[in-house]
């Protein structure tokens, strides 16, 4: 049971979370926002690299059991082919808002896409599944103190011939993925040495083209694999073709304004060929 003054503290956090920048009210009319603005608004939460941040201390700290155990349940749900890797990605990784994004823990964003995704497919109730997480904090009441161990209680055994397998599992059993998709996706339309320009295509969910390279000149290195692009490996699309990933490599300078380093230095990234265009 929870007072009215805790109530109160909670909701008077959830109001301290701002949505806008502080110069726009909340739901500004669209006479008050800029081009810039709402391609910030729109910028896919996960694609942090180049942004200005204060330098973090790293810590070899050891996992925790709760995020070993979030690991092996999504493990677990792409064998029975719950989900797809990309897919899991983007629901726990992308839509979430950038508050949720940079707020939660990394393993807790995992943890938050398996509720979501079995309650969006329809294997787990949401009443269900808040029974069941009241059943579990009662059971363990007051903390793992007291030297309480974590115990699994299912309530039945999984049959897993009903679930609705991905492609994905079923082809790639014995040969694994991407290998599955080799031969596939045609004659590559670039070559090692080729200069390409990464195109600026509009980025409002899911992508793995990061977008400090997007508008930028850079050279093939590589030739990766074949395989569906990520916007629609992520949904699981049927008719999703396979397509050739380059390793692009780009002088750092040409990258990050005022760089400083060495000129010779370089970055190395896949990129789906849709996202490339010979550079003139």
């Amino acid at each position: 049971m929870s007072t009215a003054e805790e109530r109160a503290a909670a909701l008077d956090l959830v109001a301290r979370l701002k949505s806008s920048y502080p110069e726009l009210p909340n739901a500004p009319t669209p006479d008050l926002l800029d081009h810039k603005r709402i391609w910030a608004y729109l910028k896919t939460d996960h694609d942090v690299g180049g942004e200005p941040d204060a330098p973090m201390r790293y810590e070899n700290k050891q996992y925790e059991i709760w995020e070993h155990n979030t690991y092996v349940i999504c493990e677990v749900l792409a064998w029975r082919g719950i989900w797809l890797s990309e897919e899991r990605r983007r629901i726990g990784n992308v839509d979430l808002g950038r508050a949720m994004y940079l707020g939660l823990p990394y393993y807790g964003r995992w943890l938050l896409a398996v509720a979501r995704v079995l309650a969006e497919k329809q294997y787990i109730g949401l009443t269900e599944l808040s029974e069941r997480m009241l059943e579990v904090q009662a059971r363990y009441e007051g903390g793992m103190e007291e030297g309480k161990t974590l115990e699994a209680k299912p309530k039945s055994e999984g049959d897993g011939s009903a679930v609705k397998r991905n492609t994905h599992h079923i082809h790639a059993v014995g040969k694994g993925d991407p290998q599955i998709f080799a031969g596939k996706a045609g004659e590559a339309r670039f070559k090692v040495g080729d200069p390409v320009l990464v195109r600026e295509l509009p980025a409002l969910f899911y992508t793995r083209t990061p977008e400090y390279v997007r508008g930028a000149v850079g050279e093939i290195a590589a030739l990766a694999y074949e395989s569906p692009a990520p916007e629609d490996e992520t949904w699981d699309r049927q008719d999703a073709k396979p397509e050739w990933f380059y390793v692009v490599k780009f002088d750092m300078a040409t990258l990050w304004d005022d760089y400083t380093g060495p000129d010779n230095d370089v970055l190395r990234t896949e990129i789906p060929e849709r996202w490339l265009v010979p550079a003139t």
